[in-house]
Protein backbone atom coordinates (compact mmCIF):
# COMPACT_ATOMS: atom_id res chain seq x y z
CA UNK A 1 0.00 0.00 0.00
CA UNK A 2 0.93 3.45 -0.82
CA UNK A 3 0.01 6.81 0.45
CA UNK A 4 0.30 9.84 -1.22
CA UNK A 5 -0.97 13.37 -1.40
CA UNK A 6 -4.52 13.89 -3.47
CA UNK A 7 -6.45 16.54 -4.57
CA UNK A 8 -9.58 17.48 -6.74
CA UNK A 9 -9.39 14.44 -8.86
CA UNK A 10 -9.63 12.20 -6.16
CA UNK A 11 -12.41 13.08 -5.00
CA UNK A 12 -14.72 10.77 -7.28
CA UNK A 13 -12.81 7.81 -5.70
CA UNK A 14 -13.43 9.36 -2.13
CA UNK A 15 -17.36 9.86 -2.91
CA UNK A 16 -17.37 5.81 -4.05
CA UNK A 17 -15.66 4.56 -0.98
CA UNK A 18 -18.34 6.69 1.28
CA UNK A 19 -21.15 4.97 -1.32
CA UNK A 20 -19.83 1.42 -0.31
CA UNK A 21 -19.78 3.02 3.43
CA UNK A 22 -23.00 3.60 3.32
CA UNK A 23 -23.93 0.38 1.78
CA UNK A 24 -21.90 -1.84 4.06
CA UNK A 25 -23.66 0.03 7.34
CA UNK A 26 -26.83 -0.51 5.91
CA UNK A 27 -26.15 -3.89 5.72
CA UNK A 28 -25.54 -4.44 9.09
CA UNK A 29 -28.61 -2.41 9.93
CA UNK A 30 -26.73 0.71 11.16
CA UNK A 31 -27.93 3.47 9.92
CA UNK A 32 -27.72 6.07 12.20
CA UNK A 33 -23.80 7.13 11.27
CA UNK A 34 -24.41 7.97 7.72
CA UNK A 35 -28.39 7.64 6.98
CA UNK A 36 -29.13 4.92 4.35
CA UNK A 37 -28.70 6.66 1.33
CA UNK A 38 -25.85 6.55 -1.07
CA UNK A 39 -23.80 9.63 -0.23
CA UNK A 40 -23.71 11.19 -3.73
CA UNK A 41 -27.25 11.08 -3.24
CA UNK A 42 -27.17 14.32 -0.83
CA UNK A 43 -26.00 17.34 -2.85
CA UNK A 44 -24.48 19.13 0.61
CA UNK A 45 -22.21 16.08 1.15
CA UNK A 46 -20.93 15.66 -2.41
CA UNK A 47 -20.37 19.17 -2.11
CA UNK A 48 -18.20 19.10 1.14
CA UNK A 49 -16.27 15.81 -0.59
CA UNK A 50 -15.34 17.89 -3.16
CA UNK A 51 -14.44 20.29 -0.90
CA UNK A 52 -12.46 19.05 0.89
CA UNK A 53 -10.73 17.18 -1.70
CA UNK A 54 -9.53 20.50 -3.25
CA UNK A 55 -8.97 22.72 -0.22
CA UNK A 56 -7.35 20.59 2.66
CA UNK A 57 -5.14 18.03 3.13
CA UNK A 58 -6.59 15.03 1.35
CA UNK A 59 -4.40 11.33 1.96
CA UNK A 60 -5.00 8.60 -0.45
CA UNK A 61 -4.30 5.21 0.10
CA UNK A 62 -3.47 2.96 -2.63
CA UNK A 63 -3.26 -0.52 -3.15
CA UNK A 64 -0.68 -2.09 -5.31
CA UNK A 65 -2.43 -1.43 -9.06
CA UNK A 66 -3.02 1.77 -7.93
CA UNK A 67 -6.64 1.57 -6.79
CA UNK A 68 -7.94 4.04 -3.36
CA UNK A 69 -8.02 1.70 -0.73
CA UNK A 70 -9.00 4.51 1.92
CA UNK A 71 -8.74 8.29 2.11
CA UNK A 72 -8.08 10.59 5.29
CA UNK A 73 -9.24 14.26 4.89
CA UNK A 74 -6.90 16.73 7.57
CA UNK A 75 -7.47 20.39 8.34
CA UNK A 76 -5.54 22.35 10.67
CA UNK A 77 -9.19 23.35 12.66
CA UNK A 78 -11.87 21.31 13.75
CA UNK A 79 -15.74 21.45 12.29
CA UNK A 80 -17.66 24.11 14.09
CA UNK A 81 -19.03 21.65 16.55
CA UNK A 82 -15.36 20.72 18.12
CA UNK A 83 -14.78 22.41 21.14
CA UNK A 84 -12.00 25.08 20.29
CA UNK A 85 -8.44 23.80 21.90
CA UNK A 86 -5.96 26.20 22.38
CA UNK A 87 -3.25 25.02 20.89
CA UNK A 88 -2.23 23.75 17.34
CA UNK A 89 -3.70 20.66 16.05
CA UNK A 90 -4.45 18.80 12.92
CA UNK A 91 -8.56 17.47 12.71
CA UNK A 92 -9.32 14.36 10.74
CA UNK A 93 -12.16 15.51 9.14
CA UNK A 94 -12.96 12.23 6.77
CA UNK A 95 -11.37 8.77 7.04
CA UNK A 96 -12.96 5.83 4.69
CA UNK A 97 -11.96 2.62 3.90
CA UNK A 98 -12.60 0.20 1.35
CA UNK A 99 -14.97 -2.35 2.99
CA UNK A 100 -13.91 -4.77 0.71
CA UNK A 101 -10.21 -5.05 2.65
CA UNK A 102 -11.88 -4.23 6.22
CA UNK A 103 -9.43 -5.56 8.81
CA UNK A 104 -5.94 -5.17 6.73
CA UNK A 105 -4.50 -2.00 8.32
CA UNK A 106 -5.74 0.87 5.90
CA UNK A 107 -7.37 2.56 8.41
CA UNK A 108 -4.21 2.57 10.41
CA UNK A 109 -1.94 3.25 8.30
CA UNK A 110 -3.81 6.36 7.33
CA UNK A 111 -4.01 7.14 10.75
CA UNK A 112 -0.18 6.76 11.47
CA UNK A 113 0.52 9.23 8.66
CA UNK A 114 -1.69 11.79 9.87
CA UNK A 115 0.52 11.33 13.56
CA UNK A 116 3.47 11.72 11.66
CA UNK A 117 2.20 14.65 9.69
CA UNK A 118 0.53 16.51 12.78
CA UNK A 119 4.68 15.82 14.13
CA UNK A 120 5.82 17.23 10.63
CA UNK A 121 4.06 20.24 11.23
CA UNK A 122 5.00 20.67 14.11
CA UNK A 123 1.88 20.71 16.29
CA UNK A 124 0.68 18.97 19.69
CA UNK A 125 -2.46 17.67 19.07
CA UNK A 126 -4.19 15.15 16.51
CA UNK A 127 -8.52 15.26 16.81
CA UNK A 128 -11.42 13.47 15.02
CA UNK A 129 -14.73 12.89 15.52
CA UNK A 130 -17.03 10.44 15.08
CA UNK A 131 -20.45 8.67 15.84
CA UNK A 132 -21.28 7.22 18.86
CA UNK A 133 -24.31 5.99 18.45
CA UNK A 134 -25.28 2.46 18.69
CA UNK A 135 -22.94 0.03 20.53
CA UNK A 136 -20.59 2.81 20.11
CA UNK A 137 -18.22 0.63 18.29
CA UNK A 138 -16.44 3.42 15.90
CA UNK A 139 -15.70 5.01 19.42
CA UNK A 140 -14.18 1.72 19.90
CA UNK A 141 -12.35 1.62 16.85
CA UNK A 142 -10.61 4.75 17.23
CA UNK A 143 -9.50 3.83 20.67
CA UNK A 144 -7.21 0.99 18.98
CA UNK A 145 -6.17 3.51 16.55
CA UNK A 146 -4.52 5.37 19.24
CA UNK A 147 -7.02 7.98 20.40
CA UNK A 148 -8.45 8.84 23.85
CA UNK A 149 -12.23 9.74 24.05
CA UNK A 150 -12.38 13.64 25.29
CA UNK A 151 -16.24 14.52 25.34
CA UNK A 152 -19.28 13.60 23.69
CA UNK A 153 -21.54 16.22 21.88
CA UNK A 154 -24.89 15.90 19.76
CA UNK A 155 -25.40 17.41 16.53
CA UNK A 156 -28.97 18.08 14.65
CA UNK A 157 -29.75 16.72 11.64
CA UNK A 158 -32.84 17.80 10.85
CA UNK A 159 -34.56 17.46 13.72
CA UNK A 160 -32.58 14.45 14.91
CA UNK A 161 -29.98 14.47 17.16
CA UNK A 162 -26.83 12.61 16.31
CA UNK A 163 -24.62 11.63 19.14
CA UNK A 164 -20.80 12.22 18.21
CA UNK A 165 -17.71 12.10 20.61
CA UNK A 166 -14.16 13.70 20.24
CA UNK A 167 -11.24 11.73 20.45
CA UNK A 168 -7.47 13.12 20.12
CA UNK A 169 -4.21 12.02 20.70
CA UNK A 170 -1.41 14.49 22.15
CA UNK A 171 2.05 14.29 21.13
Amino acid sequence: MKIRTGGPADAPATLALLDAAVAWLVSLGRTGQWGDQPWTSHRKAVERTERYARDYLLRVAEDADGRTVGVCVLAEEGPEYATAVDRPELYVRLLVTDRAHKGSGIGAALIADAVEETRRRGRGLLRVDCYAGDDRSLVAQYERLGFTPTESFEVDQSGTPWPGQLLEIRL
